[in-house]
């Protein structure tokens, strides 16, 4: 048995609502998990810390952790606050420091980006995106966020995409409806997300009929992100994940308002609007998450 098979990697998915720790390997198998609520930033730390100190005994040293965690973060690693979460929503955890108490406590190379992001990587690396280079993870859930990698490697720069907050066209059908996002109002987020459609509607799509103009405002919203994806980053893929995406009928809609929305001006089959091999669901499904945190920590770790 190699080196490559043997050596153990931690990982941690830091959501706003849960935290999955586990270690697993270089082949992207998954060997022990725990989740649990996140409350506050101590508490939850502290999870974390006991879950990896706890499996010590059985797997060993650890050759790094990867975290991927909501945001947004600071990625730059001269800043101060390099490792932390900066101003959030989620009540708390403004300011808190997630990389400084892990590397305090547990010594190894430590992985850090979005949580988005780092499902961008696990999708490249094992899911949908595995023959591409250039590539957009969105997850459209409690919130909007994106990832993005160019020539298989994270966009970064003045800290990383919050391509939740862009700004869309409002549907025609949704005028009134001032939004949700606590920053923004109606951004994408504000307007797209889970909360959004709930404040909107009064219940989750899941809970409405087929024939409920949601479909159609939240089908028209998504295609207005992925055209403006198209233009500005021309990826070679679009993977659409998160609880709203569940609803595998939104896909085939999501590709017809891409195509609408571009109006013609990208010449290229693979955004005509029927062809379902550019927008697509996340290959490794709900798993892309803490699989995107062990490809942070195999790409920490020293060779």
């Amino acid at each position: 048995m190699d080196e490559a098979t043997t050596r153990r990697f931690g990982a941690v998915e830091a959501g706003g609502t849960k935290f999955v720790c586990a270690i697993g390997d270089e082949t992207g198998a998954i060997l022990a998990e725990t989740r649990f609520p996140t409350t506050d930033p101590l508490t939850t730390l502290r999870n974390t810390i006991e879950f990896f100190r706890a499996r010590h005994a059985e797997f060993g040293e650890l050759a790094a952790i990867g975290v991927g965690a909501f945001g947004p973060i600071e990625l730059d690693r001269e800043s101060e606050q390099y490792g932390s979460v900066l101003h959030t929503p989620k009540p708390g955890w403004s300011g808190t420091d997630l990389l400084g108490p892990l590397a305090c406590e547990l010594g190894v190379p430590l992985g850090f980006d979005t949580d988005v992001t780092a499902a961008a990587l696990a999708e490249h690396r094992w899911g949908a995106a595995r023959d591409v280079s250039d590539l957009v993870y969105v997850t459209v859930g409690t919130g909007i966020g994106g990832g993005a990698l160019v020539g298989g490697r994270p966009v970064h720069g003045l800290m990383h995409p919050e391509m939740g907050h862009l700004f869309p066209r409002r549907h025609a059908l949704d005028v009134e409806f001032a939004g949700v996002c606590p920053f923004h109002g109606d951004c994408l987020e504000g307007l797209a997300a889970g909360p959004a459609i709930i404040a909107r509607s009064g219940a989750s799509l899941d809970r409405l009929a087929p024939e409920s103009v949601q479909w159609e405002i939240e089908a028209d919203y998504l295609g207005q992100l992925c055209a403006n994806l198209v233009l500005m980053l021309s990826p070679q893929r679009i993977v659409l994940g998160g609880g709203v995406m569940n609803q595998e009928r939104l896909y085939a809609p999501i590709r017809r308002r891409l195509h609408a929305w571009l109006g013609g001006y990208i010449g290229r089959p693979e955004v005509g609007g029927t062809i379902d091999g550019y927008v697509v669901a996340p290959g490794l499904g709900a798993r892309a998450g803490i699989l995107g945190a062990l490809a942070l920590a195999l790409d920490a770790a020293p060779r």
